[in-house]
């Protein structure tokens, strides 16, 4: 504990300021400092109820004897700037985030740190400021929001687009409205907020069995407290995430994240996570397991339940027991003891909502890479959530430089099945930030087009979304690459049993298109997107903003040994 950086007569200024904040002798010189960052916002479900959180995390770092100090950190919701030209920002924000914790930790000289947040790229942010900084550190999450029930059906938020492209009058909407999200909590489906909540108890930054607890759960507060004491624990026996999360660990997410269909852009988290502990991470790791791990989970949009339904059939601890033989289990985990020793505690439970690996719900991964011509870099798809009919689809181009062109388009009845829809100039440079593309997909789910008609995108997707939808295009249009060179017509193959994106135009019409294309100009001249678009990694190194994100050099990986690390794990990789 760095208690020396109080003590002394050089500490006196950093001393007063800690007593003008009211907190006495004893607890500045003597008791470990828990930063406990707090992603509290009032303008949203996902984040309105974190300060009861907080608070029970602040009384059992004290009940443990360490002394909590909270601050706040940046919370968005996804939903607010749903459609509108402001979700470019999204993905830019885990970053931010990461940057607001490390700023404040720093310091503030922080022994440990537990991170408090339930939303999307706020969640995976935190996850990546633990790795930044480590030193001990937890995150304790909002959980998920009960489903709404209207007319006597169980919806959850994405229900209201469907009932909105339909016909629904706007009486009928606000009705639906009012009903459609009941509680506190992160929606309710496989989104990126709950994946990347599941995804902390696999990553060792979230306490086994409590991420998806509902938000609505006194569980959440009881587990909350004990959390907080938990924290004051591995400060005093110093055990940091670069103990904790090895790439083995890394690949265990990935398995688990196959196994749940969890939302696409988990893709773009994890490969951060790897760079930033000086792991190499590539798709080719996300590719290999999609071969062998197939979706257990019948959560929507892979089926027809919710994360509060998740939770109460085992959660992620019954999802790795399922997967205990697939995964690497002499690994470190958050309780000191290793995965195997944690696992054989827990009895698994085969039911509606999660399956064994014996009785998948599907045959196929929660997750593909597709390769081919369109993206030789590779693109994300979610097989789960698309439709027999269009796992294989051959089709004409319609080509859009960005998502408003083509929902004006659907709307207006352009769109036809069998065509296949391609928007660009929405990746990391192109839009910048990598937007999620909302209002196409939304459209296409509505007016029914979902299962005749295909899209491919450098942008991502929402978790919410579903169809043969095909994002994370690499290298994107701003690099002038084969995705700028689409033409309206152009016949174009997603094979997604076979793994393949391929625009069928000859190599040298390719190359005479190359010469006549002209790189657009920056959509952002100031402010951190501007920042982003010059600094930013491409898709298939996690869309890291490399100016805002320090990362470390990639360390060698030998014979399963963490070069520069104290802890060494013998690997099956």
């Amino acid at each position: 504990m760095g208690t020396e950086y109080w003590n002394g007569a050089e500490a006196a200024h950093r001393r007063v300021m800690m007593k003008a904040a009211g907190y006495s002798d004893d607890d500045i010189r003597k008791k470990p400092h828990i930063g406990v960052p707090n992603s509290y916002m009032s303008g949203s479900p996902g984040s309105a109820h974190l300060r009861q959180i907080a608070e029970a995390v602040k009384e059992g770092i004290w009940a443990a004897g360490g002394v909590p100090v909270e601050f706040g950190i940046p919370a968005t919701c996804g939903n607010i700037a749903n459609g509108a030209e402001e979700l470019k920002y999204e993905q830019v924000g885990r970053d931010i985030v990461a940057m607001s914790v490390e700023f404040v930790t720093r310091v503030h000289n922080f022994d440990g740190l537990v991170m408090i947040a339930s939303c999307d790229n706020i969640i995976a942010g935190c996850y990546l400021a633990a790795m930044r900084l480590d030193i001990p550190s937890m995150v304790v999450t909002g959980g998920s929001m009960q489903p709404g029930q209207y007319c006597g059906k169980t919806v959850v938020e994405a229900d209201l687009d469907s009932a909105r492209f339909s016909g629904a009058t706007e009486e009928e909407l606000m009705d639906m409205e009012d009903n459609v999200c009941p509680s506190f909590g992160a929606c309710p489906s496989m989104g990126t907020a709950n994946t990347m909540q599941m995804l902390g108890e696999v990553l060792n930054l979230v306490l086994p069995g409590t991420s998806t607890i509902p938000a609505s759960d006194n569980a959440k507060l009881r587990r909350a407290r004990e959390a907080g004491k938990y924290a004051v624990k591995l400060v005093k026996e110093g055990r940091k995430p670069s103990d904790l999360i090895t790439k083995e660990v890394l690949l265990n997410a990935i398995m688990f994240d196959m196994a749940v269909a969890g939302s696409t852009n988990a893709v773009l988290h994890l490969l951060s996570y790897g760079y930033e502990l000086g792991i190499k991470l590539t798709l080719e790791d996300f590719e290999r397991y999609a071969d062998e791990i197939y979706c257990i989970n019948a959560v929507v949009p892979s089926g027809p339940y919710t994360v509060v339904d998740f939770h109460y059939a085992g959660g992620v601890m019954n999802v790795m027991k399922m997967l205990e033989s697939k995964l690497f289990i002499d690994v470190p985990s958050m309780y000191g003891c290793t995965w195997k020793e944690l696992l054989s505690k827990v009895t698994p439970k085969e039911n509606e909502v999660i399956h064994s690996l014996e009785r998948p719900l599907f045959h196929e991964p929660g997750l593909k890479i597709l390769r081919g011509n369109l993206s030789p870099n590779g693109a994300i798809v979610r097989p789960t959530a698309v439709y027999e009919e269009v796992k294989y689809l051959k089709g004409k181009a319609k080509v859009f430089e960005g998502d408003r062109p083509a929902f004006e388009a659907i709307q207006a009845g352009d769109i036809v099945p069998g065509d296949i829809i391609v928007i660009r100039y929405e990746g990391c440079k192109g839009a910048p930030g990598m937007k999620e593309l909302m209002l196409s997909i939304d459209a296409l789910i509505g007016l029914g087009l979902h299962k005749s008609v295909g899209l491919i995108t450098d942008a991502r997707f929402s978790g919410f979304n579903y169809g043969a939808i095909i994002g994370h295009v690499s290298p994107e249009a701003y690099d002038g690459r084969t995705i700028a060179l689409v033409e309206n017509g152009d016949e174009i193959v997603i094979d997604i049993p076979n793994g393949e994106v391929n625009l069928l135009v000859s190599e040298e019409e390719l190359t005479r298109r190359k010469a006549d294309w002209v790189c657009p100009p920056l959509k952002e001249e100031k402010g951190c997107l501007n920042i982003y678009a010059k600094m930013c990694r491409p898709a298939e190194e996690g869309g890291r903003d490399a100016a805002l994100g320090t990362g470390r050099a990639i360390q060698t990986i030998e014979k399963g040994r963490r070069i520069g690390h104290v802890i060494i794990i013998k690997s099956r990789y």
